[in-house]
């Protein structure tokens, strides 16, 4: 029970703010804002008991926050439905890398460095968004990013979510949340037809689904396997690619592996039994579904922050990350030249042909990357 609430705090209250972030960026109302949130809480929270329970191993799902990145700051002119398209392609590409093993056993040799890079450039601006919130709001932000490197110094996992209570108090204290008529009250889905584009798929669908895959879903693996356990790869990428294809009208961008989460449950400290150790998806499945049925709220209070404050503890809790992608960037020498041109082309936001910077960032890194192995270098 205490793995799977922490569990769930570190993971949502972590970057709900980035997956909010995404539903505006692609035109999201608040109402498809909050059936998003419900959404992703209820499929993460069924997807981990029903896999948890097939496989007997303690499977935890949970949303892309690299592809949430992705999305707030790579959408170029792409409408909500069209969005919507994008995320259903997505799943069906996990689904195909489940089924087809040449194309699993592909995504799987893609330099990290490149990989990394995309990620990298796609994290990054957020986090340079956080010294100009700091100037706008110094009295709000300042002490956030003070407590944020104190506990990265004492308790790193708990730094985000204690940022965005902190964050949530001193806009209290300093009157600037703005909660007129607020009232609680259960969350009601919403239903969009997807609508499906060429250029919405290639600018966020492929990108969203190697972002996926490179960040989450290998992650998610390793650390099943560094707790002992054989993770069933097929069975979990076609079981949360066929979710969020089917969930795509109601929300997005994607359900996958957890990565950070999922340490706080496959550990000796949920159980020293492994074998009973999947039964931590009952109390984490329970607490999300509590959490998806009061997601409208959420978002009501999220929504009444000042925007400044909004991006300051995004690109906070993005801070990790991108440090983690930075690393693996320039991990291998010889590929660092690959990376780094992925990580600028990515980083610089343009787009051309209706296509965003995160694709074009990959196509760069891979032809440089191809013509250095090419010649031998």
């Amino acid at each position: 029970m205490a793995a799977a609430l922490a569990a769930v705090v570190v993971g949502f209250a972590s970057t709900i703010l980035v997956v909010m972030q995404a539903a505006v960026a692609v035109g999201a109302t608040e109402a498809q804002q909050a059936s998003w949130a419900a959404m992703l809480c209820f499929v993460m929270g069924g997807l981990t008991l029903l896999l948890s329970w097939q496989h007997k191993m303690p499977m935890i799902i949970a949303w892309s926050t690299p592809g949430a990145a992705l999305l707030a700051t790579s959408v170029v002119s792409v409408s909500y439905p069209e969005a919507l398209g994008a995320f259903a392609v997505a799943g069906l590409l996990m689904v195909a890398t489940g089924l087809v093993k040449p194309l699993a056993r592909a995504i799987e040799q893609m330099p990290p460095a490149i990989a990394s890079a995309m990620l990298g450039g796609v994290l990054v601006s957020y986090v340079l968004k956080v010294p100009a919130a700091a100037v706008a709001l110094p009295w709000l932000v300042v002490p956030l990013v003070l407590a944020f490197f104190a506990m990265r110094l004492w308790k790193p996992l708990y730094a985000v979510p204690i940022v965005v209570v902190l964050g949530l108090v001193l806009a209290a204290v300093w009157g600037v949340i703005k909660l007129d008529g607020f009232a609680p009250s259960l969350t009601l889905l919403t239903f969009d037809m997807p609508k499906f584009s060429g250029a919405a798929v290639i600018s966020l669908g492929l990108p969203l689904y190697l972002v996926t895959m490179a960040s989450q879903n290998l992650p998610g693996f390793a650390v099943l396997r560094a707790s002992g356990y054989q993770p069933p790869v097929a069975s979990a990428l076609m079981t949360t690619g066929l979710a969020s294809v089917f969930m795509s009208p109601f929300a997005g961008p994607q359900v996958n592996m957890a990565a950070i989460t999922a340490s706080l449950c496959t550990g000796p400290d949920v159980h020293p039994d492994a074998t009973q150790r999947w039964k931590v998806s009952i109390p984490y499945v329970l607490i999300y579904v509590i959490v998806g049925l009061a997601a409208s709220g959420f978002v009501r209070l999220l929504g009444a922050l000042p925007h400044e404050l909004v991006l300051a503890i995004a690109g906070l809790a993005l801070f990790g990350p991108l440090l983690g992608a930075m690393a693996a960037m320039m991990k291998e020498a010889k590929d660092g030249e690959a990376g780094l041109v992925t990580f600028l082309v990515t980083a610089s936001g343009f787009s051309l042909y209706g296509i965003g910077a995160a694709f074009w960032g990959l196509v760069a890194g891979l032809l440089l990357w191809g013509l250095k192995k090419g010649l031998g270098k």
